[in-house]
């Protein structure tokens, strides 16, 4: 009777509770679940039938910053999974998201995939489709991701989730105030993989020992491509929006348009007086996924994926303000 009692009680608790707080117990969904719907949605794709899929009413689709029905786009054209997967979890915000390779036409391509979730139901799905095969096919020889993404960071030194995109924007503010002297929270080992290729610090850090002392290496690192003021011809890096934040692992993830105005910013003196020109001759723009792993206060691992876009697009998930601002979100 006792026991019988007891359970009466703590239903009655949680029917006497918030509506919002039932909801949170009953629905929330965790590492795994978000996990588990990535996997949902990748099946689904590959079987070519959205119908599979647990989806809210009104749900929101985009490829490659164009609003689609479920169901169109690469869901036409995509024949297999590929063997390399990155999952970022940020269960607080509901957001679970992908970097990783497909086949589409057979071919290896990119897939950045993410899914806003409430109530453990599909309410938003962006996707980029980087049809760069080369990079594609790098990915997958590399195979999986560094084990630093898989990580978590213990308890006591966590970062709040608005210290993760602090630093992580600091990141885009060198980039486009590049003038060499700015403040570059970069661990001493950081390197970048950028398209399936090492393009800061050491590939050994990326690819393995055997990687360390050929002609693959990075030639600088991190850091010191920051402080040469190299990337002085990106005008612009906006609608820069984190979208996930895993303060478990200590990773921000975050889309972003990087401008390349062309013209007169092609023309750079470097920091060590060196005058060069770079950048493309006329305008366009870099529409790029971007994970930073963060550990304490300094960014080590870097991953990101990019395809070349119209000059001044914008992501089909922001106010044309938003789409052309700096300002992080």
């Amino acid at each position: 009777m006792r026991i019988r009692l007891g359970r009466w009680l703590a239903v009655a608790a949680l029917l006497a509770a918030p509506w919002n707080l039932r909801a949170q117990t009953s629905a929330r969904c965790d590492r795994e679940c978000l996990s588990g719907l990535v996997d949902r949605y990748l099946d689904a794709l590959v079987a070519r039938d959205p119908s599979r899929l647990p989806v809210a009413p009104a749900v929101r689709f985009t490829e490659n910053g164009q609003r689609l029905e479920l169901g169109d786009g690469l869901w036409h054209t995509v024949t297999g999974k590929g063997p390399y997967r990155l999952d970022i979890a940020d269960v607080d915000a509901g957001q679970a998201v992908l970097m990783g390779t497909i086949r589409e036409a057979g071919v290896p391509t990119i897939l950045v995939l993410r899914l806003g979730i409430a109530d453990r139901k599909i309410g938003e799905v962006e996707t980029l489709v980087i049809r760069n095969q080369s990079a594609a096919e790098s990915l997958d020889r590399i195979g999986a991701p560094r084990r630093a993404w898989l990580t978590a960071v213990p308890d006591a030194e966590r970062h709040t989730r608005n210290d993760l995109v602090r630093i992580a924007n600091m990141y885009f503010s060198g980039i486009e105030l590049n003038d060499g002297k700015g403040v570059y929270p970069f661990q001493e080992t950081c390197a970048r993989l950028e398209n399936g290729s090492v393009t800061a610090g050491d590939p050994a850090a990326v690819l393995g020992p055997s990687a360390a002392g050929t002609s693959d290496r990075a030639p600088v690192s991190c850091r010191q491509q920051f402080e040469s003021g190299m990337f002085h011809y990106v005008t612009r890096i906006r609608d820069r929006r984190f979208v996930a934040v895993d303060r478990e692992r200590g990773i921000a993830f975050a889309f972003a348009f990087f401008d390349n105005a062309a013209g007169d910013a092609r023309n750079i003196t470097l920091r060590d007086g060196r005058r060069v020109v770079s950048g493309s001759s006329v305008p366009w723009t870099w529409q790029i996924a971007e994970a930073f792993k963060i550990d304490k206060g300094l960014i080590g691992p870097v991953e990101s994926v990019l395809h070349p876009v119209p000059y001044g697009m914008g992501s089909g998930w922001s106010t044309w303000e938003e789409a052309m601002s700096s300002r992080p979100r």
